[in-house]
């Protein structure tokens, strides 16, 4: 059964370029010299005027359009639902690749001119990649690749270009849409179409693309890739702990979904009359190459997939000595073989073997069963300075989690443009994966994150999300260091960081987990159809390299809370996908069983080392001195104390310390420069005594309290009579004077006093003040004043 899913693949191809029964026409270009030229027609443009197909999919109205725009690509396509739209176009080399595996890029932008806006850095164009177009291009990715022939190494290229964004439809679904159309309308070899929708989870009611603000209260945001005969393709998915059969309901619905776009890509290739070109060489393995390899190598490598005590090392250690052994033979025996087709033989030869082990004998390289997870041990607590860890262990995949909290300023801030056009808001919830060289016993550059690494700290970041309180005081960032790798290092930093979450005090609404799920099928050769399979529970990384699928799921003992599938294979039934969730929800309760004995809830306190925060009441007439001119006083704060002051509304202010000594300088800082500025409650109309401070040109200094800032009685609010110096009426520092309290000036928060007013004949009520209102840290504000007559 050697290259069984490689034939499966084939076949399909071989019936899709069959049946397309349609022949482009060529056009005559009339020469100088009076002969004729015959031209091909461009590749994957239409003769003609651009050809469009409505879909209806969940009771709206999707366009599919080509031939008009991008005709030089070799397959351009347009899709459009309300007034979002997206132009996608395919690309593909006719020469073969120096790289020995399928060179696909895809390329997903937003464009800032689609969404009405223009960018906010310092160019004013679009930059880099953001993490948001890096993730919807390896969903795109995801979702077509297993659908190219096996061997095709000719350097392909998918580009999506945002034409116009509304707002209300996002754009990453009709994407996918447009790659599947722009490849199936070109003649690069492809065994599509597919079709991909949204399903959102609103009351119970699964809804077919749903829109921004319907996805706003949608427990679920799962994206599905079909193909044709209901396959499934790609699964995609964050959801708010629902129910299993919830879940299973929804792909259901959207797989029945995504028929209704695969027929009318259809429809647009047969009116099109596309003709898939023949490709100079798809890279395969001579048969004879791959029969004389099982002579020489069969016993030796069945030998050590079925010896129990490798590791990953030295089962890799093993394998590579055959390797070369066999690789020299090879070479004598077919001098004039490429050096691929000598390698690619070694390496068919070896994937039969241990997938026959499988099927046939239901037996894994490490000798568990096929539904058996790998031995399992947590620790948390593991440094007492971090605010929140732990190490989680599976088999020889091994990661550190750490948990770190800081401001709600430090929230991750999206730019304008991924607001516009994809919804993303701040959040102060995010987690980083890191997957160092060290991890494989390999040598790299340690540069920046990079595709790989995002996604999976995408995945496992969704994993946790749901179980996140709404109403935390602080912004969260969960680190992941893969530290020994041997597959499903992301499901890993799921267990791990849920378990560091629990360790740090956050009061998470239950723990997660996660595990991967792998499959080993057998096609038929004649029809390229399933015949049997095998799915494998917590997968080795030799597993997911010769498997068919990567399942991987996370979630709590009552639910699913993310969902990820990649596959190898042209698509798989909806019922191999039931059957894996069930596998992955079995394993995934055993898990949490294994972690809860470590820690089975959150702790009731953070650690001594963590952040404080607490809460300041500054009343708008003291705003200016607390927060002082050009805001010296908060940089000032900051610098000395490391604190960060975040405004709350008018009169609150959020203080937030990196530890408790921090908060407590901080105090005695608000404090300093606040001593004297005790205010109390005055009442408009009222009269009180004031203290003469000092006596100046234009007026006196006064106060009406002792700790109060003095503020100025004007010259003209002294007397009726028109003076030009205070002592034209005997004033005298330290003398006390009756004077009317009048507000406060709205511009400057200044207090409005007035003397003259009292020497009219109208009767007067004096005020005597006790209690004081201040500046209060972590307290309520007192309001209350006594009178007497």
């Amino acid at each position: 059964m050697a290259a069984a899913a490689t034939r499966c693949s084939r076949a399909a191809l071989g019936r899709s370029a069959a049946g397309s029964g349609a022949v482009a026409r060529w056009r005559r270009l009339l020469l100088p010299d009076g002969s004729v030229l015959r031209l091909a027609p461009a590749r994957g443009a239409a003769a003609g005027p651009g050809r469009t197909v409505t879909v209806e999919v969940g009771g709206r109205k999707m366009e599919l359009s080509s031939g008009k725009l991008a005709r030089f690509a070799d397959g351009s396509a347009v899709v459009q639902l309300g007034d979002t739209a997206v132009m996608v176009t395919a690309v593909s080399k006719t020469k073969p690749s120096a790289s020995q595996f399928m060179p696909l890029v895809v390329d997903y932008r937003q464009k800032a001119a689609a969404a009405g806006r223009i960018p906010t850095n310092y160019l004013r164009r679009e930059l880099g990649s953001t993490d948001k177009e890096i993730l919807t291009s390896r969903v795109i990715d995801r979702s077509i690749r297993p659908l190219f022939p096996v061997g095709y190494f000719y350097d392909t290229q998918i580009l999506c270009n945002l034409l116009a964004v509304d707002g209300v439809n996002d754009p990453d679904v009709l994407a996918i849409n447009g790659a599947s159309a722009a490849l199936a309308l070109s003649d690069i070899p492809w065994n599509g179409p597919i079709g991909a929708v949204r399903v959102g989870l609103v009351d119970g009611e699964a809804i077919i693309n749903p829109t921004r603000k319907q996805m706003s209260s949608s427990a679920l945001n799962l994206v599905v890739a079909g193909a044709p005969q209901n396959q499934v393709v790609m699964l995609e998915a964050t959801a708010e702990n629902i129910l299993q059969q919830d879940f299973c309901h929804a792909i259901k619905v959207g797989v029945k979904h995504t028929q209704h776009i695969i027929q009318g890509i259809q429809q647009l290739v047969k009116e099109q009359g596309v003709v898939k070109r023949t490709v100079q060489k798809l890279f395969a393995a001579p048969e004879e190459i791959v029969e004389y390899t099982k002579k020489l190598a069969f016993n030796k490598i069945y030998a050590v997939f079925t010896d129990f005590s490798h590791d990953k090392i030295s089962r890799d250690e093993a394998i590579n000595k055959i390797r070369l052994e066999t690789e020299e033979q090879l070479k004598e025996k077919f001098p004039e073989a490429e050096p691929y087709e000598i390698v690619e033989s070694f390496n068919v030869v070896s994937k039969d073997i241990f997938r026959n082990l499988v099927l046939n004998e239901y037996r894994r390289c490490d000798g568990r069963d096929l539904t058996s997870l790998r031995d399992i041990k947590c620790e948390v607590n593991m440094f007492k300075m971090l605010h929140g860890s732990a190490l989680f262990q599976r088999g020889q995949t091994q990661v550190l989690c750490t948990v770190t909290f800081d401001s709600i300023e430090s929230s991750v801030k999206s730019d304008v443009i991924s607001t516009a056009v994809s919804g993303i808001k701040d959040k102060n919830f995010m987690l980083h994966y890191e997957f160092p060289p060290y991890a494989t016993n390999e040598i790299g550059k340690v540069t920046g994150m990079n595709r790989r690494e995002l996604g999976h700290g995408a995945l496992a970041e969704r994993a946790l999300k749901p179980i996140i309180p709404q109403d935390f005081p602080f912004t969260i960032r969960v680190t992941s260091e893969v530290l020994e790798s041997n597959g499903s290092s992301s499901m890993a930093s799921a267990c791990g960081g849920s378990l560091a979450l629990m360790d740090a005090g956050v009061p998470v609404s239950s723990a997660v987990a996660g595990v991967a799920v792998g499959l080993i099928t057998k096609c038929s050769l004649e029809k390229g159809d399933i015949e049997d399979y095998r799915l494998l529970t917590d997968i080795l990384g030799i597993e997911d390299y010769y498997g068919d699928m990567d399942f991987k799921m996370a979630g709590t003992n009552k639910g699913i809370t993310a969902l990820q599938v990649d596959l190898k294979l042209p698509g798989i039934p909806i019922k191999i996908v039931m059957e894996a969730i069930q596998q992955a929800t079995a394993a995934k309760r055993e898990i949490l069983q294994i972690m809860n004995q470590t820690l089975a809830k959150p702790r009731a306190n953070r650690k001594e080392s963590g952040p404080v925060v607490e809460t300041i009441h500054v009343p708008l007439s003291k705003r200016l001195r607390f927060v002082g001119p050009g805001a010296y006083n908060l940089k000032k704060l900051q610098a000395q104390t490391g604190v960060t002051v975040s405004q709350l509304d008018e009169e609150t202010y959020s203080v937030f310390a990196p530890t408790p000594s921090a908060m407590h300088e901080a105090r005695e800082f608000i404090g300093e420069i606040c001593k004297d500025d005790q205010e109390v409650n005055l009442e408009f109309g009222a009269v009180y005594t004031a203290t003469i401070t000092e006596i100046r040109d234009s007026g006196v200094m006064v106060k009406l309290y002792p700790n109060m800032t003095p503020v100025l009685l004007h010259n003209s609010q002294l007397d009726q009579r028109k003076i030009k110096h205070p002592s034209a009426l005997g004033l005298e520092v330290g003398q006390e004077i009756q004077v009317k309290y009048f507000g406060r000036d709205p511009t400057d928060g200044r207090m409005r006093l007035s003397r003259k007013i009292l020497q009219s004949p109208a009767t007067t009520v004096l005020k005597t003040l006790t209690d004081k209102n201040s500046i209060v840290l972590g307290g309520t504000v007192p309001q209350s004043s006594t009178s007497s007559q």
